[in-house]
């Protein structure tokens, strides 16, 4: 099947009843949990996880997908109307936006993150969509080591750069992976770490996990917010335009933040974050009007923007094409994936056409339906910002308890939810990375299961690991990452330390430059 067929045959998918509404919710969804301060798309997504395992695969991918691209549309929202952020990526929004807001430029603020969303959005599902079938045909001549160098190796490297520190990513890797190994080992059906309790037998549910890590987690850090009592600006219909000039400073910078996120969705990297932050720093060295950044420019929000939604399509290619999980969001649909029995990777363009290409069709109707959700609906993502921390907290908490229970009907699982929440939470105050706990829990059987088909087709040879170009390249690639993260304090080290010149020695110098200024004169 051809690109354009099987895009084609998505579409006339896509746009059934049950795709069309599961679109439609997640991008409504993703949309007010992206304007929810502290919520974010991890929460949301692991909020829905369980309620997609009664439906088809397709509706869950396209759930989570939209709740996904959602998130990023409405995260922003709050960076503009109260200054606080809606989550990480959304962080670099404030730089200008609430600086437009304080000049009563919030609307065409809005309006500027809206259309450059959607155009980014358009830019990176077409990359996708022409790029996915080459992609999938180089990753078919992957075989057991390759996958387990791309996901030990992305794993180590997603760890090293999300945590801050070595121990603030690396340390909630191994827990990750540690709490994969619950349950009955995969080739003997050996129980491991179940101390007896056979409602572990199954392992630790990633929906539960998802749930208590991100969801009640965020509730606590939202009941000691300070943030609690501020109310945003209020915003008409007739204040969303922007005028002539604005919209004609806001076209490069579109183009511009368009290519470079969807390039960074494709790194192990928290792509939607770094992405922003790349854009600013890039307008701030190559726009006309880099003087006016920070003072409320267009450019610093236009830019930033749009590189935040490509990157999340970019980061769409390594899950539906490779497997691959580069974020925490993003984990959650491979988890979405294998409990219905699909496996990810890149048999499933051939495998699972129609899963792959319905999925990409459901995200340019996503993406269309969030740019009318945005701009008409933006009275009511103000009225929603409105309502009092404790009723909010009240029914998200109860969703989250009703979600993990409906797992399997254990009440173990409303117990684990609580219990790794506080986990959670501890770990956020002590500024480890979450990310990476989630991640490795989603890709521990993974590597798991690549290792020991490796050790099967070698006979326990553990050189087979490392004799492929591609192996040598990925683990090549995560040394790099892995060494300049360890040199970069000491470098840091090195130039606080670096002895400033006393008053004596700077008049030497400057007597000795004026000297030859007069001697060249």
């Amino acid at each position: 099947m051809g690109t354009i067929d099987g895009f084609m045959q998505g579409l006339s998918l896509a746009v059934t009843p049950e795709l069309l509404l599961a679109a439609f919710l997640g991008a409504l969804a993703g949309t007010l949990i992206g304007v929810l301060p502290g919520l974010g798309p991890v929460a949301g997504a692991a909020l829905v996880l369980p309620l997609t395992f009664a439906y088809s695969p397709a509706v869950g991918l396209i759930l989570i997908a939209g709740i996904y691209l959602g998130a990023q549309y409405g995260g922003s929202t709050t960076s503009v109307l109260l200054n606080i952020p809606g989550d990480a990526s959304a962080i670099v929004a404030t730089f200008d936006g609430h600086e437009m807001a304080k000049k009563g430029r919030a609307g065409p603020a809005l309006t500027i993150m809206a259309i450059g969303s959607f155009i980014a959005g358009t830019v990176g599902l077409t990359i996708l969509v022409f790029t996915a079938t080459s992609v999938s045909r180089l990753a078919l001549n992957f075989g057991p080591p390759e996958f387990f160098a791309l996901t030990a190796g992305g794993l180590l490297a997603l760890a090293r750069i999300s945590g801050g520190s070595v121990a603030g990513g690396l340390l909630p890797m191994i827990l990750g992976i540690a709490m994969a190994t619950v349950g009955l080992e995969a080739a003997t059906s050996y129980p491991r770490f179940t101390f007896g309790n056979n409602d572990l037998s199954l392992g630790l549910s990633i929906a539960t996990v998802a749930v208590g890590l991100y969801g009640i987690s965020e509730m606590m850090y939202m009941i000691e917010s300070r943030d609690a009592d501020r109310r945003p600006m209020r915003i008409g219909m007739r204040d969303l335009m922007p005028s002539a000039e604005e919209w004609k400073r806001a076209v490069t910078p579109w183009c511009r933040g368009s290519l470079l996120g969807f390039f960074f969705g494709l790194l192990p990297v928290p792509s939607a974050t770094l992405s922003t932050f790349t854009s600013y720093k890039l307008e701030q060295t190559v726009s006309k009007h880099r003087k006016e950044l920070g003072k409320g420019a267009v450019e610093g929000i236009a830019g930033p923007e749009a590189a935040n939604n490509s990157a999340a399509i970019g980061s769409l290619v390594p899950v539906l094409v490779l497997g691959l999980p580069f974020s925490a969001t993003l984990a959650l649909m491979i988890s979405a994936m294998v409990v219905q029995g699909i496996q990810p990777g890149p048999m499933i363009l051939t495998q699972r056409p129609e899963l792959f290409w319905s999925v990409v069709a459901a995200m340019v109707v996503a993406n269309c339906m969030l740019l009318v959700l945005n701009l008409p609906m933006v009275g009511v993502w103000v009225r929603v910002l409105q309502i009092r921390r404790p009723y909010l907290v009240a029914s998200i908490v109860l969703i989250a308890a009703i979600g993990s229970y409906s797992v399997s009907y254990n009440i173990i699982d409303v117990r684990l939810m609580i219990a790794i929440g506080i986990v959670g939470y501890v770990l956020r105050k002590l500024n480890f990375s979450l990310a990476s706990l989630l991640v490795g829990l989603v890709l521990g059987p993974l590597i798991e299961k690549y290792f020991m088909q490796s050790m099967f087709i070698s006979r326990g040879d553990i050189g087979y690991l490392f004799r492929s170009p591609i192996s040598i390249g990925v683990w090549t690639l995560v040394a790099i990452v892995l060494i300049g993260g360890l040199f970069t304090p000491l470098l840091r080290r090195r130039r606080t330390r670096r002895p400033k010149p006393t008053t004596d020695e700077t008049q030497t110098t400057d007597d000795a430059k004026n000297m030859a200024e007069e001697t060249h004169g």
